[in-house]
């Protein structure tokens, strides 16, 4: 510890750190005993308080709002494979205890108290995805700390995310550890499924909607299903395998279309499932003007808010999709509507929903709220590690 750099607050800036939360802004450093140029993105540093009182180890990104973020406030435990193999089996500990299958998000950054570090697991695969400097210096001990916790037969580095321009960092894929195929296997809610975790989106696969895919089972049974934005089919497959009579998977890419054909031949329910390659926006359009009409529609987006100044123009999105959707229920029909969108609050979700059905002379009815699973927990402290929103409603006529 004495050996690294010290990293002092303003006076009372350390209030919020002392409630709970664990970043550190640029604006609250007092830059004339410690200035900020003289550390480099991926330092550790000793946080210490306007009095000079050591507040814990910080991981450094000097060049950001968020320039330091709290590893441990022991200044004894500076981030090193002691500390990763501790904080991975705490992190183990309740995804153990939470699931029967060993498929599930293993590390989620602040949450699990290692910030810029996520990490998946797929039986014994393990796709890994360093957001920060000071994890990307430390790839070695991530490493030999995974193995040692989790014994995996491989380990993807899927290191290709924006977050890392942010810290300066290179884009890259890389397999780190044993044999990686493209495509790997998993299970969740009873419903085999692979991802490809070199090629696909994020990790491959969004284990964060499991527990709001599981809440699917009684409203598909024997229903007409449309799944817009499918991926890979993780809501339209299931639906399948809880009785759907018919499935349509609506995706933009045929890459992701082939993994729903994958996933609906790997249950048994290829028949069930047909795939729509194309925009959906457009999709909508021509199921509306060839008068199709569903039981169950879910509406599963990328985030159309990815920055605050896009909340305007996301929200008219939203809006657009969900209203697009419920003019092809039935009349007793269920939408399904999420949102990955962390700058879009529920309680506007639920007024888009409302509007939506009011402007098509609807009645609605909430039904069930959904968020992340418990393997992706929240951070109290932190609004930003809560981000998924699932509104189940019931839509009936006007009479």
């Amino acid at each position: 510890m004495s050996s690294l750099p010290s990293l002092r607050l303003k006076a009372n800036a350390d209030r919020r750190l002392r409630a709970g939360h664990l970043w550190v802004y640029s604006n609250e450093i007092d830059v004339a005993a410690t200035p900020l140029h003289g550390l480099k993105a991926g330092d550790q540093a000793v946080l210490e308080a306007a009095g000079g009182k050591p507040l814990g180890i910080v991981a450094m990104s000097p060049n950001n709002l968020i320039c330091a973020r709290l590893l441990s406030r022991d200044v004894k435990h500076v981030l090193d494979k002691s500390l990763l193999v501790h904080r991975l089996n705490v992190a183990l500990s309740l995804r153990e205890r939470l699931f029967d299958k060993p498929c599930y998000r293993l590390v989620y950054g602040d949450s699990d108290l290692l910030p810029g570090l996520v990490v998946d697991r797929f039986f014994d695969i393990l796709v890994v995805q360093l957001a920060s400097a000071t994890m990307e210096a430390h790839k070695d001990d991530v490493l030999a700390a995974l193995i040692q916790v989790c014994k995996p037969s491989g380990i993807l580095f899927k290191n290709d995310s924006a977050a890392r321009d942010a810290e300066g960092l290179e884009r890259y894929v890389d397999t780190a550890f044993g044999v990686v195929p493209e495509w790997v296997a998993l299970e969740e809610n009873g419903v085999k499924f692979e991802a490809p975790v070199i090629e696909g989106q994020k990790t491959g696969w969004f284990y964060d909607h499991r527990m709001n895919r599981a809440r699917l089972a009684p409203y598909v049974k024997g229903k007409r299903v449309l799944d817009l934005f499918s991926y890979i089919g993780g809501w339209g497959v299931q639906a399948a395998v809880f009785g759907a009579s018919e499935v349509f998977c609506v995706d933009a890419s045929a890459f992701a279309l082939d993994g729903v054909e994958r996933n609906a031949t790997l249950n048994g329910f290829a028949e069930k499932v047909t795939c729509v390659e194309g925009d959906v926006f457009a999709a909508l359009r021509e199921l509306k003007s060839a008068e199709e009409r569903f039981d169950v529609v879910i509406a599963d987006p990328p985030a159309f808010i990815k920055r605050k100044k896009d909340i305007k123009n996301g929200e008219a999105a939203y809006r657009r999709l969900n209203e697009t959707a419920m003019r092809l229920l039935n009349k007793d029909g269920i939408l399904v509507s999420a949102s990955c969108s962390m700058h879009l609050e529920e309680d506007n979700l639920q007024n888009i929903l409302l509007t939506s059905a009011r402007h098509l002379d609807r009645n609605i009815q909430l039904l069930e709220r959904g968020a992340q699973g418990p393997d992706h927990p929240v951070h109290p402290a932190i609004a930003e590690t809560r981000y998924i929103k699932s509104l189940t409603v019931r839509l009936l006529p006007n009479s």
